[in-house]
């Protein structure tokens, strides 16, 4: 499943999408030679990206006013850095990324330098970022005053060489098939599907699929950072974003001046990426019920039951009608799922999803179209939905190893869909190209502390969804020295963009002095939702 914000038509096969790893246990004459070639591999990606570093950092960035259809209005500006498609080959063929920034809000004495963000997805775009300022963003005032805003589309999103695997028009038409299988032949035609997607990302983005790799978007950042005329990074990681930052932080220990780390995928290789994914399945459910909770203890506002039991039955209601009839002859069980999901995901979706929920049991069947059918005359946001799934799919399928066995897939979704069913099968069939994936799948870097690490602050909610509280606890075993924050009783994903004086204070006080508690800190949860 991505980890940044989803839209309603986040809904490629079925809905969002998830993560998993397999271990290659090679014979013993076998294996020095293949671990030998991938240490050469990986001494000749780090050449390059010294290389391309060197050369950035003499090109730096022409900032101009940004282009009027990316909507970043001034005193924002755009510009590019140049980066090669495969840094094993420096001098082949270059790709550019799309980078934005906003000055720091105080004097020049009070300037530290630039931060870097990335939201997660894989897939999300970061060129947002800056607008935290211009918006006046109270949560981000004081760090603004210190740094630089920037902000970059990773490679394959947005404006930065993008990737596509499917036409945009086809990949949002609905409805789409009920995610949960009735039948063998359910399960076939879904097993099809992904077969075809892998296929269209291959046929339509075939030179870049090798290349869409987490390790070779982290060299992005260390070049982009060399572009920037920094000397180190200063980065801010949200939800994928985090290992991300986890993978910079391992090939690029002594280029770390400043590190934020929110709602942290857990980076162990046994879990990139499809055991990843299943832990999601586990975790959307607990959410879920959270949100059913607190739907029944509002029941004055949004009558769908004072009992999480009632709003739960609300909702197998729902879906049934919408499986026998379409709703308004487009909205589906996958359709609900693309837009309640965002519900576990995100607090401030609480309101909204339960008000649509509501207005549709007191008989506004439009609410529920309007919400969760695709707009077929936005191309311009479906090709962006789509452009994000592809670059979801290729990073999480080229990452890493995948079980190419069906009957590991079915095996393990069956069992977790009889205890968890909101997410496991539209999490599962969005996965799925992985199995039948067209270039040599990865191995996981091996995420550990290396010379030159400095304190990274890890942020964290105990009841997230999307990166299940595990994957904080693992990054912060591997990080030593790192310092752990972690929300109590809360769940909303992404943290640090919330207000929560406990935390917020903390990261201001981190991102402007390098200075963290001396142990680890329990926050208490940011304000619940109020209807």
């Amino acid at each position: 499943m991505r980890g940044i914000r989803p839209t309603k038509r986040v809904t490629a096969l079925g809905s969002a999408g998830a993560l998993i790893t397999a271990t290659l246990i090679a014979g013993a004459v076998a294996a020095p030679s293949a671990t030998a070639d991938a240490g050469r591999g990986q001494d000749r990606e780090a050449r390059g990206a010294a290389t391309a570093a060197a050369k950035a950092a003499k090109a730096g960035i022409d900032w101009q006013d940004c282009p009027a259809d990316w909507a970043l209005a001034k005193p924002i500006q755009c510009g590019w850095v140049t980066v090669p498609l495969d840094y094993a080959h420096p001098n082949g063929k270059q790709i550019k990324l799309a980078v934005d920034r906003i000055g720091n809000t105080g004097t020049t004495a009070e300037r530290q330098g630039a931060l870097v963000y990335n939201p997660g997805g894989p897939g999300g775009s970061g060129l947002r970022f800056p607008t935290r300022v211009t918006n006046k963003n109270p949560v981000w005032a004081n760090t603004a005053k210190a740094y630089d805003f920037v902000g970059f589309d990773p490679r394959g999103v947005g404006h930065s060489a993008p990737i596509s695997c499917i036409d945009p028009q086809e990949f949002v038409k609905a409805p789409k098939a009920d995610p949960v299988p009735d039948s063998e032949a359910d399960k076939l035609a879904q097993r099809k599907l992904a077969a075809e997607y892998a296929d269209g990302c291959a046929e339509r983005s075939g030179e870049m699929l090798p290349q869409m790799t987490t390790p070779n978007t982290a060299r992005d950042l260390d070049v982009i950072r060399a572009a920037l005329g920094e000397k180190k990074l200063n980065f801010l990681g949200v939800s994928y974003g985090t290992y991300l930052g986890a993978v910079y932080g391992t090939l690029f220990p002594g280029h770390v001046r400043r590190m934020v780390v929110d709602s942290v995928v857990n980076p162990s290789r046994e879990n990139i990426w499809y055991e990843a994914n299943l832990g999601q399945d586990v975790a959307f459910e607990g959410r879920w019920k959270d949100w059913e909770d607190w739907v029944a203890k509002n029941d004055a506002t949004f009558h769908l039951g004072d009992t999480q039991a009632e709003v739960q039955d609300q909702w197998l209601k729902l879906r049934a009608t919408a499986k026998a009839n379409p709703i308004g002859g487009v909205v589906g069980p996958a359709e609900l799922i693309g837009f309640f999901q965002s519900a576990p995901y995100y607090d401030s979706s609480w309101v909204p999803v339960a008000t649509v929920f509501s207005r549709y049991v007191a008989g506004d069947t439009q609410a529920i179209v309007d919400a969760a059918a695709p707009d077929l005359s936005d191309t311009a946001g479906n090709a962006s939905a789509e452009n994000g799934n592809a670059v979801y799919t290729a990073v999480e399928c080229t990452d890493a190893k995948w079980p190419t066995s069906w009957k590991k897939w079915d095996r393990d979704n069956t069992l977790l869909n009889k205890d968890y069913p909101f997410m496991t099968w539209a999490n599962a069939w969005m996965n799925l190209p992985c199995a039948t994936w067209p270039v040599k799948q990865q191995t996981p870097v091996d995420v550990k502390t290396g010379k030159g690490l400095p304190t990274v602050l890890i942020v964290q909610s105990t009841n997230d969804a999307a990166t299940p509280y595990e994957g904080a606890v693992e990054l912060h075993k591997r990080f030593k020295g790192s310092r752990l924050i972690t929300e109590k009783d809360a769940g909303s994903h992404g943290v640090t963009g919330l207000v929560n004086p406990c935390i917020n204070t903390r990261v201001d006080t981190y991102l402007l002095t390098g200075k963290t508690d001396a142990a680890d800190v329990t926050c208490a949860p940011h304000a619940t939702p109020k209807p």
